[in-house]
């Protein structure tokens, strides 16, 4: 379980650091014809906020895999 919790954490921070300092999400909302929903997602009040949360996330299973050991 720590594991997977690690790994969902990085997973998120690195897919959701991409999508807010690169133009990687308008591209692929663009190549799966979600053009519609661009100005509501890519925005960095949605953004932030999610890389925050994984960042967090990721934060929390380094310090319980460190507390347990």
């Amino acid at each position: 379980m720590k594991n997977k919790l690690l790994a969902l954490g990085v997973g998120g921070s690195i897919l959701a650091a991409l999508c807010c300092f690169t133009p990687l999400l308008p591209i692929v909302l663009t190549a799966l014809g979600l053009t519609g929903v661009l100005g509501v997602v890519y925005n960095d009040a949605v953004l932030l906020p999610i890389l925050a949360g994984f960042l967090i996330l990721t934060g929390y299973a380094i310090w319980r895999q460190k507390t347990q050991k």
